[in-house]
């Protein structure tokens, strides 16, 4: 069967049958509207017609009068006539009457206007507002569009993505499900949903004036829009025909549509319509999307209160989503369940037995804001590898433990010194040894920036270079051990400087990569030539452009962090270049996956001597060289740095058995730093981040960002988020131990009877942060020890721990590091103070 488009005979008839039909519908309608503003026009010209009549009845009889009592009657010839007798005066005067339209009644309807200009002026007044308001009516009419008219884009189909272990954790796209009948219609969400948003739905007949007049009201005595007038039949006009504009003639149009949508399908068929159309939030169009989406199952399978909260989301999805608010979706599914008990539809015991069930996310609350960095290049990979329609979900190479931990550390470290030290912004990549990304940080904060600077900013990498020069210099057969002049150097006009502007004279190569000599740098590279550099670098991965000019081998072309943190990968890999991905593999709704990622093939391998030439070199300037903060104890690391001129970029990559890590810091602007260098905030990074890996990598794990802690808190009972499970406190000295119902002073300081605890490692917070802890802990003791601060307990859960975890308070510098890991976990879920505003 041929396709057949609107060129084909086939397709201009359908198009033409299509359009006489609108034409037709069209035609009704408007016929319909003019017999009913004609009845309207001519009862108005009814009521006027007598109203003019019974003035001018009653000025006929005025003047009849006078002229009785003024003039005999004459002849035609000129002699007085008779008086006219008592009998023949009612006949006489009432005879003008039956002529309302004459020019004596029309003007003496004038002259009484002209007579008094109030009336006049009155009436314009009057009638003007009314003969705009019909012509813009008519011309809201008149733009009508068809019903239907809105045709919603293709939407980008939905991602359930899963983190290296198995986990959910990430949603995004937009859920199809399947369509409702009025067959398949659950009962329950069809009494929610009309409880909730027209009780009137059964009875009105597309525009509820009865429920509008109490809309007006309750807005008008609440002070705001508290409750819409819009019907079912209204809203779904809109959904399918109309856009989103708030403007007096969508609405005049969104009422005829609606009157034209209750003349042409039923009830129920309205209804499954609105359904299968309404947002839900988080990307689900449609109630059995949105059933899918939030529970896990069909629309068919809905509890009552499952239902409930389907059917209080309607009115504002994106801020009663619960991925995001779950609290606030739950207290509006209490109101539609009292909203279901006034119309009948459940007894007040059903309500009161639904609002106990429990109600269970079976998707992720929403995505972690760090962590779309990740996911926009995940996506990038995705459409790569597959185009098949439907839903998906991936399998990532992401680990959450150690995402959660990036974020925390880069976060902390850019708090605590980027003001002083003049650093805006900073990036962080970790990799396994076969290229699976395994955390990612793009930028400070997603919600302020989505440019991904960990792929897409390109910056001049400055030493972190050195690693090809080196490499090539190794190739052409020198050694760590070769010994070169640290001297003043020209190559051509080009005279490089050490950063110290002195020259340390004679060194072996492996000191002076430790120590970053710029000349020595300078001079292999000008030995083995830059097209070998350039061809090391190529080798390795990296992709930007790279001029073949003497500056190079000092990194003075741009790259991306993705870029070297993959070719240092490959000093440590089986070949090169090693290949970053982050698509473990892709299922649909097939049994079969849509694309499973095989074991790579070994690039082509390094030369067995090179390869630990080089690896000694990069140990070197960790253990004794520009790298020291990174050195991890316990830990075998190498890793380079890297300062671009006047201090605009600093860069540290190194390397671990497990991970090779790439950090990056500077200014978006291309501002210069405060003599930040690649050893300094960068390798510090790299030491705090991989120094609390280990116990990741050991199979410790971190809880999981959950549906509880999108959760609002509720006014009357606050409790924080659970903390992650601890080693029992240390009781430094059990005779410092207080007992006791404690009053708050703030997050980090309570008051037991009379003594004042100040928590260990807690920055405490006050105000509502504090409230909320005060209403947590009323009438709970707890248990404290220890002497100038304390380690607390209640009920065997380290009080401090879940205060910070919640996002009460911030660790200190030197808290344990217990406390550390809960401040990073809240930073990456937005908990408590670290909520931004959205």
């Amino acid at each position: 069967m041929t396709a057949q488009g609107p060129d084909s005979p086939d397709g201009a008839g359908r198009d033409r049958n299509d359009a006489q039909d609108a034409a037709r519908e069209a035609a009704r309608t408007a016929g319909l509207l003019a017999r009913q503003l004609g009845r309207l026009a001519g009862s108005a010209g009814r009521s006027l017609w007598r109203q003019s009549r019974d003035a001018a009845r009653k000025a006929g009889t005025a003047a009849g009068s006078a002229a009785d009592a003024a003039a005999p009657i004459f002849r035609r010839d000129g002699s007085p006539a008779r008086t006219r007798t008592a009998e023949e005066m009612p006949a006489r005067r009432q005879a003008p009457a039956s002529n309302s339209g004459s020019p004596a009644i029309r003007s003496g309807l004038i002259g009484r206007l002209r007579r008094r200009p109030l009336i006049a002026v009155a009436l314009v007044a009057l009638l003007l507002p009314i003969a705009v308001l019909a012509a813009y009516v008519l011309a809201a009419f008149a733009t009508l569009p068809p019903l239907g008219g809105v045709v919603p884009e293709a939407g980008q189909r939905a991602l359930v993505v899963e983190a290296d272990d198995g986990r959910t954790f990430a949603t995004r796209g937009v859920f199809q499900g399947e369509k409702l009948t009025e067959k398949t219609l659950p009962p329950r969400l069809a009494e929610a949903i009309v409880a909730i948003e027209d009780r009137r739905f059964y009875s009105h007949w597309g525009i509820d004036l009865r429920g509008l007049m109490r809309a007006l009201w309750r807005n008008a005595a609440g002070g705001g829009v508290r409750e819409g007038g819009s019907t079912i039949t209204q809203q779904y006009a809109r959904l399918t025909s109309l856009n989103q504009e708030k403007t007096l003639r969508r609405k005049i149009q969104e009422a005829f549509l609606a009157l034209r949508l209750e003349s042409t399908m039923s009830k129920p068929e309205i209804l499954v319509g609105y359904l299968n159309t309404a947002y839900f939030g988080a990307g689900a169009y449609g109630a059995d999307a949105a059933a899918r989406r939030y529970f896990g199952h069909g629309a068919q399978g809905l509890t009552l209160p499952e239902a409930a909260m389907l059917a209080g989301l309607v009115r504002a999805p994106s801020q009663l989503a619960p991925t995001r608010n779950f609290g606030g979706a739950k207290e509006r599914a209490d109101l539609v369940l009292q909203a279901m008990v006034e119309t009948g539809a459940i007894s007040q015991a059903e309500a009161d037995k639904a609002r106990k069930e429990k109600l269970t996310l079976h998707t992720p609350s929403e995505t972690p804001p760090g962590a779309n960095y990740y996911l926009d290049a995940l996506q990038a990979d995705v459409r790569r590898l597959t185009q098949e329609p439907g839903d998906i979900t991936v399998r990532s190479t992401l680990n959450l433990d150690l995402q959660s931990l990036a974020e925390g550390v880069l976060a902390r470290r850019l708090d605590a010194e980027g003001a002083k030290k003049k650093v805006g912004q900073g990036a962080l990549v970790a990799l396994a040894p076969d290229g699976a990304v395994l955390a990612m940080v793009g930028g400070r904060d997603y919600e302020d920036s989505q440019f991904n600077r960990a792929t897409q900013a390109k910056r001049q990498a400055g030493s972190l270079f050195k690693l090809f020069v080196y490499l090539a210099a190794y190739q052409k057969g020198y050694f760590p051990d070769s010994v070169l002049v640290d001297r003043p150097t020209q190559i051509g006009e080009w005279e490089p400087q050490n950063s110290n502007n002195r020259f340390r004279g004679a060194l072996p190569l492996r000191s002076a990569f430790a120590l970053s000599v710029n000349t020595i740098a300078a001079q292999l590279g000008d030995e083995v030539g830059m097209p070998a550099v350039i061809a090391e670098a190529r080798r390795l991965g990296v992709q930007t452009e790279l001029p073949n000019v003497p500056s190079l081998a000092l990194g003075s072309a741009d790259v991306t962090l993705i870029d070297m943190t993959r070719a240092y990968a490959g000093v440590l890999g089986p070949g090169v270049p090693v290949e970053p991905y982050l698509v473990r593999a892709i299922k649909g709704g097939v049994p079969q996956p849509l694309y499973q990622r095989s074991p790579p093939k070994p690039g082509a391998a390094m030369d067995a001597q090179v390869q630990t030439m080089i690896l000694d070199s990069l140990q070197a300037v960790v253990d004794s060289g520009t790298g020291k903060a990174a050195r991890v104890s316990g830990v075998a690391v190498g890793g380079k740095t890297g300062t671009s001129q006047d201090f605009r970029d600093a860069w540290f990559v190194g390397l671990t058995p497990d991970m090779i890590v790439g950090v990056w810091v500077g200014n978006d602007d291309n501002a210069p730093m405060n003599k930040v260098t690649g050893g300094d905030i960068p390798a510090r990074v790299f030491h705090d981040f991989v120094e609390r890996a280990q116990k990741v990598l050991k199979g410790r794990k971190r809880p999981a960002p959950s549906a509880a802690r999108a959760e609002t808190v509720p006014a009357t009972a606050v409790a924080p988020a659970p903390a992650p499970p601890l080693p029992p406190a240390p009781i430094p000295n059990a005779g410092g131990e207080v007992r006791g119902v404690p009053e708050v002073v703030n997050t980090g300081t309570l008051s037991i009877r009379g003594r004042t605890v100040r928590l260990l490692g807690v920055v405490g917070e006050g105000g509502a942060l504090a409230r909320q802890l005060a209403r947590y802990l009323r009438r709970r003791e707890v248990v404290c020890s220890g002497e100038a601060e304390m380690r607390c307990r209640l009920d065997g859960d380290d009080l401090a721990a879940l205060i910070v975890t919640a996002g009460g308070a911030r660790a200190t510098e030197d808290a344990p590091p217990d406390l550390i890991e809960a401040e990073d976990q809240a930073r990456a879920e937005r908990a408590g103070l670290w909520q931004r505003e959205r």
